[in-house]
C-alpha cells in the first residue's frame, strides 16, 4: 500500500516526522528495536507481522536513518541485525509520550498495564521528562528501563545506539 502524499519537504517539523514515524507498524518497530530486538525473526515473531511488511518498514527505517543494517553469520548464511542509530535512538521520547498517552485515554481487555518507566540510580517509577519523580535528577537515557511491558514483566534495558 503506497501513500498518495508526502510530508518530507514540508516547512512543518511534525509534517515531516509524522513523513517517518506516521506508517503503520513503523513506531511499534522502534519499540521493539529500543527494547532490544536485531534480528528480522524476532520482529516478525513479536509483532505478528507480515514478512513483506517487516521487510519494507526494516528497508524504510535503514534508508532514513533510524535503523543501521549490520551482517552477521548463521551457520553458511549471512544475515543482517538491525540496530538503533541515533536518530533512532532520539524517538525515545515520542515513544514515551504516546505509551503515557495510550495509558491515559485507552484502553484493552488485554493491556498488560501501564508502561512503568525506571530511574536505574533510585529504583524509582517516573514519567517521561526532564526530572525523576523520586529523586529530581535529570532522566538520562543510560538511567532509564522500562518495567512490566508487553514483552516481559523484568525490567528492560534501552538499547544503546550503534555509531
Amino acid at each position: 500500500m503506497s501513500r498518495r502524499i508526502t510530508w518530507e519537504d514540508a516547512s512543518c517539523p511534525i509534517a515531516r516526522a509524522a513523513d517517518v514515524l506516521a506508517e503503520p507498524w513503523t513506531l511499534l518497530i522502534l519499540r521493539n528495536a529500543t527494547a532490544g530486538t536485531t534480528r528480522f525473526e524476532d520482529f516478525r515473531a513479536q509483532l505478528g507481522i507480515a514478512d513483506n511488511v517487516l521487510t519494507t518498514r526494516l528497508a524504510k527505517l535503514v534508508d532514513r536513518g533510524l535503523l543501521t543494517k549490520l551482517p552477521y553469520r548463521d551457520g553458511g548464511r549471512t544475515r543482517h541485525e538491525y540496530r538503533l542509530t541515533q536518530a533512532g535512538s532520539d524517538a525515545l521520547p515520542v515513544l514515551h509520550a504516546l505509551g503515557a498517552w495510550g495509558d491515559a485515554h485507552t484502553s484493552s481487555e488485554n493491556a498488560y498495564g501501564p508502561m512503568n518507566l525506571v530511574h536505574k540510580p533510585c529504583g524509582a517509577l517516573t514519567r517521561p521528562g526532564g526530572r525523576c519523580d523520586g529523586c529530581g535528577q535529570p532522566l538520562a537515557r543510560d538511567d532509564l528501563t522500562w518495567r512490566g511491558s508487553w514483552l516481559s514483566d523484568g525490567e528492560i534495558p534501552l538499547a544503546e545506539p550503534v555509531g
